[in-house]
C-alpha cells in the first residue's frame, strides 16, 4: 500500500500542540492497523528553517515547504502565527491544498485556509475564542461556532487545540477503518467518542457561573441530580426565589435559561451514560430525566443528529481487546 502523504505547515508563532497531537495520531495509526508505512509525515517551513512556536518551543522542519512533492493531506496548525499570515505563506499554502486529496486545519489554522480563499463558500469551524474574528473578517465563510470539527467537501477544520486530534481520528477512521482508530486513541490515552458536531464545551463550561450563592448551588444540584424535578418552579423553591424572579435572575447570571441549562446536562448525563455503561436505554432515560426512552430519543436526534443508540454503537470503545 502506498504511504499516505501528510504535510504539516510550520511558522513561526504556531501551537506546538496542534503540531504534535495530530502528528502522533497519523505516526502511530498505521503501526495500529498493522500498516506500518500508512501515514508519511513531513514537516515544512518556508526556506525549510527552524520556528519557534508560541510556548518558545522550538520546531526543526523536514523539509522546505518549496520543495514538498506529492501531498495527500495538507495539515495546517493554528498559532499566534495563524491570524494574520505571511503572504507567502498563504500562496504557499494555496498551491499545496490545489494538489492535495484533502486540506486539514486546526484552531486558528482556519485563518490561512480562509486567507487562501479555500474557504469561500463552505461551512468552518475554529477555536471558539475566534469564530466571531474568522466570520467578520471572512464573511464569504459560513463559520460554525459549535461542533469540534467540520467537513466541507475535502476541506475539514477544527476548533481548538486537542480537537485536531479529534479530526485526525476520524481521517484515520475514514482511512483505516474505526478498529484502527480506536487502537491509536487507547495508544495516547484518548477517547475516539467526541463525533464532529459534539459542542465545543461542556454544558458546565459554556455557562457561566452564577455570581450569587443560591444559584450557583442550583446549577451543582441540576448537574449531581438530572433525575429530579428540575422546572422552574422547582429549582426557583430551592433558591428561595419566586419562580419569575428566579427564572430571571437564572438567565442574566448564567447566560442561559433553566430550561436550556437542564437540557444540557441532561443531554451530557446521557450521553456519558451510553458511552462508559452498558446500562439500558429505559433506564438511561429515566435516570437522567427524561422520563421516556422517546423523550431521550427526540433530545438526542434535535441535538446530535443521532438517536440513542446509534450514538452508542457509533461512540462507544469497543471492549479492550475487541476490534
Amino acid at each position: 500500500m502506498r504511504a499516505r502523504s501528510v504535510v504539516v505547515v510550520l511558522y513561526e508563532g504556531v501551537q506546538s500542540l496542534d503540531v504534535t497531537g495530530p502528528v502522533e495520531v497519523f505516526a502511530g495509526a498505521g503501526a495500529a492497523a498493522g500498516q506500518p508505512g500508512a501515514y508519511r509525515v513531513t514537516t515544512a517551513s518556508l526556506g525549510g528553517g527552524p520556528v519557534r512556536g508560541c510556548s518558545g518551543l522550538r520546531l526543526l522542519p523536514d523539509a522546505d515547504l518549496a520543495d514538498v512533492g506529492p501531498v495527500h493531506t495538507l495539515l495546517v496548525p493554528g498559532g499566534e502565527g495563524a491570524e494574520r499570515p505571511d503572504g507567502a505563506l498563504v500562496a504557499r499554502i494555496r498551491e499545496l491544498a490545489g494538489r492535495a486529496e484533502r486540506v486539514m486545519s486546526v484552531c486558528t489554522g482556519a485563518f490561512p485556509l480562509a486567507e487562501a480563499g479555500l474557504l469561500a463558500g463552505r461551512r468552518a469551524t475554529t477555536h471558539w475564542a475566534y469564530c466571531e474574528a474568522l466570520a467578520r473578517r471572512f464573511p464569504d465563510v459560513e463559520v460554525d461556532p459549535d461542533p469540534i470539527h467540520v467537513r466541507d467537501g475535502h476541506i475539514a477544520t477544527s476548533a481548538g487545540v486537542t480537537a485536531g486530534i479529534d479530526l485526525a481520528l476520524a481521517l484515520v477512521e475514514e482511512d483505516l477503518g474505526r478498529d484502527a482508530a480506536l487502537l491509536i486513541a487507547r495508544h495516547l490515552v484518548v477517547f475516539l467518542r467526541r463525533p464532529g458536531n459534539q459542542a465545543q464545551f461542556s454544558t458546565q463550561l459554556a455557562a457561566q457561573v452564577a455570581a450569587r450563592q443560591p444559584l450557583r448551588e442550583v446549577q451543582r444540584w441540576i448537574v449531581e441530580h438530572p433525575e429530579a424535578d428540575l422546572s422552574v418552579e422547582a429549582l426557583a423553591g430551592r433558591s428561595a426565589l419566586s419562580p419569575r424572579h428566579f427564572a430571571r435572575a437564572f438567565a442574566a447570571e448564567v447566560g442561559v435559561t433553566p430550561g436550556r441549562y437542564v437540557e444540557g446536562v441532561r443531554l451530557e448525563a446521557a450521553r456519558r451514560l451510553l458511552e462508559d455503561t452498558d446500562d439500558g436505554i429505559e433506564e438511561i432515560a429515566r435516570s437522567c430525566g427524561y422520563g421516556t426512552p422517546e423523550a431521550m430519543r427526540r433530545a438526542f436526534v434535535r441535538a446530535l443528529a443521532a438517536p440513542p443508540t446509534e450514538y452508542r454503537r457509533r461512540f462507544r470503545p469497543s471492549p479492550a481487546g475487541g476490534h
